[in-house]
């Protein structure tokens, strides 16, 4: 059986599993949702717990299946915990998985929890998922979008009993600690408790919370094309800013950028060449929350623009790489903020 986190908490009133499986690449989501599991097979009786880690080919696999089928010494029940950081467990543990869920499932006296980062689509089709998949409960973690951030803020606030004021002035509170905390789940957390620290339960005026929140965001090269292609020129400018005060290399970000012009214009040639769309993104493996923003944006844009835009890449490629080129700054970060703010632009008016 597979849920998302937030269905986690029902299952585990209905019924303990004997095995779960945990996996995402959010830290704090992927932390709360193994702490619930711990909590309720603690409540359950389990009470002796023992933690494996996976580090590549030295891992003792017969220990760990050894250990999941062995009696608890210290309690009549026992949690088994197995963390595969990587998400690789190599050949010998892929055999491991596939006889840990037989013996897991089968087991009374034992709980397993199985931890694991968000998993590649190799990995979604092998034997060894498919075997934890179908004789436990998988757990499917997933990021906090931009756009989810200030209603996940709202809840968290709303847990502790804390609330922002109604219309513009709340959904205005709400962004602005989103601006302050995008990328940074586990500081975002750490500011909303902060904030039930320093006032009592009730309304939160915006003046309290810019007061008491920190400017802890953190920027990854790769979310720069989400805010590009939704034509939010603050963010863009925001990220950027952001990324270069941290440090990160320009390559990274123009690269993550240039890709998505590609993909953006690929698409958009095939759907002149009469394919359907829905097609095109399967092939060009664009899905989720990006494949919303294609299907919005395409049918507004047209292979001229977006090629353009693609060229304009290759400009700031070279740039980037100490090249010089007419018209355009020879800073590497002016020359990405110029190509990001255009195709932002462009997207905006294409919404």
């Amino acid at each position: 059986m597979q849920i998302g986190a937030a269905q986690l908490p029902a299952q585990l009133q209905r019924a303990l599993a004997p095995l779960y499986v945990v996996h995402g690449d959010e830290a704090l989501l992927v932390q709360e949702a193994a702490d619930a599991i711990r909590a309720a097979a603690r409540a359950a009786g389990h009470g002796e717990r023992t933690v494996f880690t996976v580090a590549g080919a030295h891992t003792d696999w017969s220990g760990i299946l050894a250990a999941g089928g062995a009696l608890s010494l210290f309690a009549d029940k026992r949690l088994i915990e197995l963390r595969i950081p990587s998400g690789k467990p190599g050949k010998d543990g892929a055999e491991a998985l596939q006889r840990l869920a037989e013996s897991a499932a089968a087991s009374a006296d034992t709980v397993t929890l199985v931890l694991l980062p968000r998993l590649d689509g190799t990995a979604l089709k092998s034997a060894w998922w498919a075997a934890l998949a179908a004789r436990g409960v998988v757990v499917r973690v997933d990021a906090v979008e931009r756009a989810q951030l200030p209603d996940w803020i709202a809840q968290r606030l709303w847990q502790q009993g804390q609330h922002v004021a109604a219309g513009e002035e709340g959904q205005r509170t709400l962004a602005f600690m989103a601006d302050r905390v995008e990328g940074n789940l586990l500081a975002a957390h750490q500011e909303i408790a902060k904030l039930g620290l320093l006032y009592p339960p009730g309304e939160l005026s915006f003046e309290q919370v810019r007061t008491a929140v920190l400017d802890v965001a953190r920027y990854d090269p790769f979310r720069l094309p989400e805010a590009v292609l939704e034509g939010a020129l603050p963010r863009v400018q925001r990220m950027l800013e952001g990324l270069r005060a941290e440090g990160v290399a320009p390559v990274p970000v123009h690269w993550a950028l240039a890709d998505e012009l590609r993909t953006l214009h690929r698409v958009r040639q095939a759907m002149d060449r009469g394919q359907p769309l829905p097609l095109v993104l399967r092939e060009q493996r664009v899905w989720g929350p990006r494949e919303k923003r294609y299907e919005r944006l395409l049918p507004r844009l047209r292979a001229a623009q977006t090629g353009r835009w693609l060229a304009e890449a290759q400009t700031v490629d070279g740039i980037v790489k100490g090249l010089t080129a007419p018209d355009w700054p020879a800073d590497p970060w002016l020359a990405l903020q110029r190509l990001a703010f255009a195709v932002a632009a462009g997207c905006a008016a294409a919404r």
